[in-house]
């Protein structure tokens, strides 16, 4: 049920160093803008301070609502949860690092309502406070999405966003267990607009988004949205197949000419060729069969153990 013109979603894992500094940004630019809020900060089963400080803060802002998560799920798992229980009208999707300017927040809910707009994405036009290595992984990332995906996905648009009530409704429909929202929203197809800025560096703490976890990041956007892996396989499998005909064809011209030598050097390397292909092939069967596999078992990607305007209902109607 909408209870507020604009939910703000933050997903936070060990954000403890950053966590006053977030706050002491984004209460006053919230609380200035004359508006009826509520800021949803999801702790994604955090091993440092940061639901007890989260706790503490929510006791002096009202309009924090604290929603922890039993486990670390994941980014995206618990930006799903902050949507799933989010109840504004508009709902703005922030990471805690404060990379993505607050202040943006409010320019991107004027457009949406100047023009009737369901999708606000903020895009970094500005990157120079990332690493070389950072940048370019990152136009690698979009370039490859916007090939398999289409061109409706914006450019450097990560998930710092505003979202209408119908978008984010249309979001909670979907089945998705694995959802990659920067590839989902756009796929919604609903009027959208961008909002320009320039990306900081990260206000305190350490990254949260490692190597490892972008290279997952990229991998789940490629199998979700995407058969190319499937059709890799496939093209593989007749280039392996191509080869061999010639291979095969060379060898028993090689037999009617009797100029056959011991060729254990290229039967050594087609055996292995072959079998490289092979165990690449049942590698992306196996790596779809196994996404089948935990879709239909239908387990929860998320599981909320505490929400504090849950608790608050609770409290009131005892």
């Amino acid at each position: 049920m909408t209870t507020a013109a604009l939910s703000v979603v933050i997903p936070m894992y060990n954000e403890q160093e950053v966590l006053p500094l977030l706050i002491a940004r984004l209460r006053p630019l919230l609380d200035g803008a004359g508006l009826d809020y509520e800021v949803v900060a999801v702790d994604d089963g955090s091993s440092d301070a940061t639901a007890p400080m989260l706790l503490l803060a929510c006791r002096e802002w009202p309009r924090l609502r604290v929603v922890r998560l039993r486990r670390n799920s994941g980014h995206q798992a618990a930006l799903t949860a902050g949507l799933h229980r989010a109840r504004g009208e508009y709902v703005a999707s922030i990471d805690a690092d404060l990379q993505d300017p607050p202040e943006k927040i409010l320019e991107m809910l004027a457009l949406a309502r100047a023009e009737s707009l369901d999708i606000v994405y903020g895009v970094r036009d500005d990157r120079t406070t990332d690493t070389f290595f950072k940048r370019q992984t990152a136009q690698a990332y979009y370039r490859v999405m916007r090939r398999l995906v289409g061109k409706k996905v914006p450019h450097n648009a990560g998930d710092f966003r505003l979202l209408s009530r119908a978008a984010v409704e249309a979001l909670r429909a979907m089945p998705e267990r694995q959802p990659v929202y920067r590839l989902l929203v756009p796929w919604l197809g609903f009027p959208s607009g961008e909002v320009a800025y320039r990306r900081d560096v990260r206000a305190a703490g350490s990254t949260k988004y490692p190597l490892s976890r972008m290279v997952a990041l990229a991998f789940d956007s490629v199998t979700n949205f995407s058969a190319a892996p499937l059709r890799l396989a496939t093209w593989s499998g007749l280039v392996s197949f191509f080869v061999c005909f010639v291979l095969g064809c060379y060898s028993v011209v090689r037999f009617v000419m009797h100029e056959t030598v011991s060729g254990w050097t290229s039967l050594f390397t087609v055996v292995l060729f072959l079998g490289g292909v092979q165990l690449l092939c049942l590698g992306l069967l196996g790596e779809y069969m196994g996404r089948l596999y935990a879709e239909v078992k239908g387990r929860p990607t998320y599981i909320v153990g505490y929400d504090s305007a849950e608790a608050a209902e609770l409290a009131q109607a005892r």
